[in-house]
């Protein structure tokens, strides 16, 4: 099955692809690669999940708050190239907690995100390479933010 169909047989549900919240593309494109600017955890409704993982929130919640960049990253392609059927593959994802100083289990929060990818584009095409940090904070106290770079088919 193609993204697409995928997306329309499972029970994701894409929130709205947020507008820059500052002076930035969500998506730049140079040649067959996209470079997905940081993005937070948008719900359905257009608010942000917040909280400092470690603090505010549980490693599982921060896990589903990665999921939800995932879904918010999957919304600005899709608004972007017209289609999730356009991504080749993934190639590399940053993703920034929001954690207190002793919370040492980035990568597990992270893997929200990047399980959504392999569910999407499969685990073949849908895991890149990747990078999972913590950071002091986040614009808006958001729970995680994340960035990524995919191959586009030609």
């Amino acid at each position: 099955m193609t993204p697409e169909e995928i997306i329309q047989s499972t029970p994701l549900s894409l929130p709205p692809a947020p507008a820059p919240a500052g002076v930035y593309k969500p998506l730049v494109l140079l040649g067959n690669l996209a470079y997905l600017s940081g993005h937070g955890p948008v719900t359905m409704d257009g608010s942000l999940l917040t909280g400092r993982v470690g603090e505010d929130v549980d490693k599982e919640q921060g896990k589903l708050a990665a999921r939800q960049v995932g879904l918010t990253m999957l919304s600005t392609l899709r608004a972007q190239l017209g289609s999730l059927d356009r991504v080749a593959r993934v190639i590399k994802v940053l993703g920034m907690v929001n954690a207190t100083p002793d919370f040492g289990e980035h990568p597990y929060v992270i893997n929200g995100c990047s399980e959504l990818f392999a569910e999407v584009f499969g685990s073949e095409h849908g895991i890149g390479a990747r990078s999972a940090v913590g950071m002091g904070s986040l614009p808006g106290n958001i729970t995680v933010e994340i960035e990524a770079i995919l191959e586009l088919h030609p």
